[in-house]
């Protein structure tokens, strides 16, 4: 049987955590990254803007890579565009959700803080989820409006602002928390920076493991029996890496220091699209 292949979806590189954990989990599994990079970050577009782009971009996608799932490996986008791209597909699609329910479960002292984009933050959707799951915790919860793009700049070998970052993690601090739930897919690739400035935190959560054993068991429901001791990782496990941007000039350096290097990476895509193959200048 051929392996099956999965989607990646987000507006720039956190989604990449994702990816890691779902290769980890199933490293026979071809993966394809798309990332919108031309309408980075989704946090300061409009809803239907975030929609649009969503449902235009994953359905060329689907249609140039057919794939088993999709996931949609942004929160913000998670939080609007689901319900859209379900109606416009039969391919299973999933959602990344802040994870309040496991950090409500683990923490110790009821303290949690919550690491997220200000949309993230603001939306009802949290909200939401914190009162079905964490009512009787206090929950500190932070947007710093320039993680994610500090995040993106390191793919290009710029130094995260430590210092400012500490800074804006001071509200954890003062409110005690014992469990930070990291709710933007950019911020796993940052955790050992986080751990080293919050060391008085116990417990670390994201949605990374979560998202990987739902991939599992939507491939299983379609007849895939994986096989982690039979089937060989692979040595590529990005077929494509697609941007609607220009390519990051470390991408390909920073994919590799991951071990998720690609077979194709493609900037300006789908139009105007060139391909530069892994390993070519």
């Amino acid at each position: 049987m051929t392996s099956p292949r999965v989607l990646v979806f987000d507006s720039g590189i956190g989604g990449l955590s994702i990816a890691g954990c779902i290769h980890r989990a199933l490293p026979s599994v071809r993966l394809v990254y798309l990332a919108d990079s031309a309408g980075f970050p989704y946090g300061g577009q409009s809803e239907a803007v975030v929609v649009d782009r969503s449902r235009t971009l994953i359905r060329q996608a689907l249609e140039d890579f057919p794939c088993d799932v999709v996931v949609v490996a942004c929160n913000t986008a998670s939080t609007v565009v689901l319900p859209a791209l379900r109606s416009m597909t039969n391919i299973p699609v999933i959602g990344v959700v802040p994870a309040i329910k496991p950090a409500a479960g683990v923490s110790l002292n009821r303290r949690i803080g919550i690491l997220a984009t200000p949309a993230t933050v603001a939306r009802p959707y949290l909200a939401g989820l914190i009162d079905d799951f964490a009512s009787d915790c206090l929950v500190e919860r932070i947007g710093l409006p320039d993680l994610v793009c500090w995040i993106e700049g390191q793919v290009c070998g710029e130094t995260l602002p430590s210092e400012a970052l500490s800074e804006g993690l001071q509200p954890f601090r003062d409110t005690g928390v014992d469990t930070v739930v990291l709710g933007c897919t950019h911020y796993p690739l940052v955790a050992p920076l986080l751990k080293e400035l919050l060391p008085e935190v116990k417990f670390w959560v994201d949605s990374g493991d979560a998202i990987a054993r739902r991939v599992i068991w939507l491939l299983e429901q379609g007849g895939y029996e994986p096989d982690d001791q039979a089937a060989p990782e692979r040595q590529m496990p990005f077929e494509q890496v697609l941007f609607t941007g220009r390519l990051p000039a470390g991408l390909e350096k920073y994919l590799e220091e991951l071990g998720l290097p690609a077979g194709q990476l493609l900037g300006n895509w789908p139009a105007e699209g060139r391909i530069r193959s892994a390993g070519s200048a």
